[in-house]
């Protein structure tokens, strides 16, 4: 990934933060002959001294399932917001444009459940998602519908091992560059550019709470 110790985040609960906020994420994996890839809800466990461990569920008999089963190593990636800055907002706007964004990589290995384990994953994400007092509720599931989904599915956990993150937030730009855009940045709008500028807002008032700026 872009390692650059500007764009790096260094507090590990911020960094948790921000995967439970974003757990809809990729896992990637070693295939043949090409790396698969899955998109799917997860659980950010965080463990006694502070060992984080992601849990799921996943389709069985999938390229990425087989891929898993035949080396265990994973990458998750959690994808947070993202946008467009333009040159033209920087004191010189000869200069290359770019984009601002948000993303913590994860590495670990991918361990499968029992059918006991793959049960209490579905009902988990289920009764997160869903709620326990719904006509959906998992509770409300019937049990035959049940047996039959655990034969096509297969929980699992993956312990992490390294955590790296980029949240690249115009740190290299003077302040006045910063605050400029900012203003561009909600002035257009979009989900995406409102959250990067008040990300961007966040670090400047840490920075100027702790002397950094």
């Amino acid at each position: 990934m872009y390692k650059m110790s500007h764009f790096t985040e260094k507090d590990r609960y911020k960094i948790i933060a921000f995967m439970k906020e974003n757990s809809f994420a990729i896992i990637t994996g070693f295939g043949e002959p090409y790396p698969v890839a899955t998109h799917i809800p997860l659980e950010v466990i965080v463990k006694q001294h502070g060992k984080i461990i992601l849990s799921g569920h996943l389709m069985k008999n999938t390229d990425h399932h087989k891929a898993f089963v035949k080396n265990d190593n994973v990458l998750v990636i959690f994808n947070g917001p993202h946008c467009y800055v333009s040159a033209s907002w920087y004191n010189n706007p000869k200069s290359a444009s770019t984009w601002n964004y948000m993303t913590v990589h994860a590495k670990g290995k991918i361990i499968f459940t029992d059918e006991d384990g793959t049960y209490a994953a579905i009902q988990a994400v289920t009764n997160k998602y869903e709620g326990i007092e719904t006509a959906a509720a998992f509770n409300n599931m019937p049990k035959k519908y049940i047996v039959q989904m655990l034969k096509a599915i297969v929980g699992f956990t993956i312990e992490i091992e390294t955590v790296d993150n980029v949240y690249k937030l115009s740190q290299n730009k003077t302040s006045q560059e910063q605050i400029n855009i900012i203003a561009q940045l909600k002035n257009i709008g979009d989900e995406n550019s409102v959250q990067i500028a008040y990300e961007m807002e966040k670090l400047s008032t840490a920075n100027k709470l702790y002397g950094l700026i």
